[in-house]
């Protein structure tokens, strides 16, 4: 691709591809759009079944193969072998390029002539509109915008780096034979060696991954926490930055804590316990159900009628009957405001701040069925301090999406917690085997599903 805009460094993107053509497009048409064009396009085909070669030779790219499905450390690292520009840039073909991102990029190069590589962020606008997508993009974005700048990581959904550099290094670990950590490995081992990655967060993509729950969970823990774990107890080190940060940490610890007390407590005090914390449940992903219900997911809709057949069931049986209507007009007004109170941005806000107060309202008059013993005020504590402890995330939700929206992330995110605690805690367990053995533990060489094998890899 010619370069129209004079500066002393080539630049280079490489993206790796597996299946992933109508994302890709949306790729390409992003890069041609740049202000800055890149002195050449690489495209590596990683195996795909579909058009995704053909359309990448439409745009002008040089294409590669990887001659089967060989996952995107090797399809990245012979895409950088081919590369003749002085940077790097990597690439997902799920995300799409500012106007001003390879502008940003080069300029970062050429103020800063010791840093050896430059990542960006997820930028607040993705494009898959369901909750559970927006919520991941966002959580991606909030911790890139809030982290340090001088990084000790690197990120190839959007990141680029000195080609000597990256040569030096021997490129990703092919052993990660799936999206996986390949990205943060070399930067650890960058870092290890005292260079200098810098995060910039004014350096933004568009992220076009459509999230589910069986997807988010299964990278969580597989491609995710899990790998990550095995490579910080392998190096000996845990950064405090991204999402090893310590306040993460803590919260993982207390996630932990809350699942011990609360199976003690369903133990003990059985439905007593068991219903009003299935009613807060209920209440505080109403925004989730809502959406759900509306786009007729059958998944989430059969979901939302099991959960709030158990309350009704429950409350019922135990004469805890106030609790039935208390949620139900929770859900209804919920489901009222989507779809009445959408088309005025005023009054949409001040339903979102009537039924937000509802639903806040209605957690606390069902926390009085909760059996009156110290473990059960220990409970309700832990659930708070970790509602303080992450209240900038969730304060920046509320800002951005609304306050409902901010509410029904919360279970997701101790979900997140819980996964990548017990993530670590089998890694841990892993390597204290390998090392009474004497064998070093190697990478999780955890191989996706067909139907998970998307474009680029996957968020951070």
């Amino acid at each position: 691709m010619a370069q129209t805009t004079t500066t002393q460094l080539s630049i280079s993107v490489v993206i790796p591809v597996h299946n992933g053509m109508e994302h890709l497009r949306h790729c390409l048409e992003s890069l041609r759009a740049s202000e800055l064009q890149p002195t050449e396009l690489i495209v590596v085909d990683d195996g795909s079944t579909d058009d995704s070669a053909s359309i990448a030779a439409g745009f002008g790219a040089k294409v590669l193969s990887t001659d089967g499905k060989s996952g995107p450390s090797r399809a990245r690292n012979l895409g950088a072998q081919a590369a003749q520009g002085d940077i790097l840039l990597f690439l997902d073909a799920d995300v799409c390029v500012h106007a001003d991102t390879i502008s940003k990029i080069v300029l970062e190069f050429l103020r800063h002539p010791d840093v050896d590589a430059v990542m960006g962020s997820y930028d607040k606008k993705p494009s898959a509109p369901s909750y559970l997508s927006q919520f991941r993009n966002l959580m991606h974005h909030f911790v890139h915008q809030n982290s340090k700048r001088n990084a000790t990581t690197f990120w190839a959904g959007c990141g680029a780096m000195r080609r000597l550099v990256f040569l030096e290094f021997g490129g990703f670990d092919e052993k990660y034979v799936s999206p996986s950590i390949e990205d943060i490995e070399l930067g650890s081992r960058m870092a290890q060696a005292d260079r200098k990655l810098v995060l910039n967060p004014n350096i933004q993509v568009t992220h076009l991954k459509r999230w589910n729950f069986g997807s988010m969970m299964r990278t969580d823990f597989f491609y995710r926490a899990l790998p990550w774990s095995e490579l910080s107890l392998r190096s000996g080190q845990m950064p405090n930055d991204l999402n090893l940060r310590i306040s993460q940490r803590i919260s993982v610890a207390l996630v932990f804590l809350l699942i011990a007390l609360g199976t003690d407590l369903a133990v003990r005090w059985h439905a007593y316990f068991l219903t009003p914390l299935f009613a807060t449940l209920f209440i505080l992903l109403s925004d989730y159900w809502v959406e759900g219900s509306m786009n007729r997911s059958r998944t989430v809709m059969a979901l939302m009628l099991a959960v709030l057949a158990v309350i009704i069931v429950l409350s019922y049986r135990y004469h805890m009957y106030p609790i039935i209507p208390t949620v139900l007009v929770a859900w209804v007004g919920l489901f009222a405001r989507h779809r009445y109170a959408c088309a005025r941005r005023t009054w949409r806000k001040r339903t979102g701040i009537l039924v937000g107060g509802y639903c806040l309202l209605a957690i606390v008059f069902v926390w009085i069925y909760l059996p009156f013993h110290p473990r059960e005020y220990l409970f309700v504590l832990l659930l708070v301090t970790l509602v303080v402890l992450n209240e900038q995330f969730y304060m920046f939700l509320a800002a951005d999406r609304g306050k409902l929206f901010a509410l029904a992330a919360i279970p997701f995110h101790l979900l997140y917690f819980a996964s990548s605690g017990l993530a670590f805690a089998v890694a841990l367990i892993r390597h204290a085997i390998s090392r009474l053995v004497n064998a070093p533990p190697e990478p999780s060489k955890v191989t996706l599903p067909a139907k998970e094998h998307k474009a680029g890899a996957a968020a951070q």
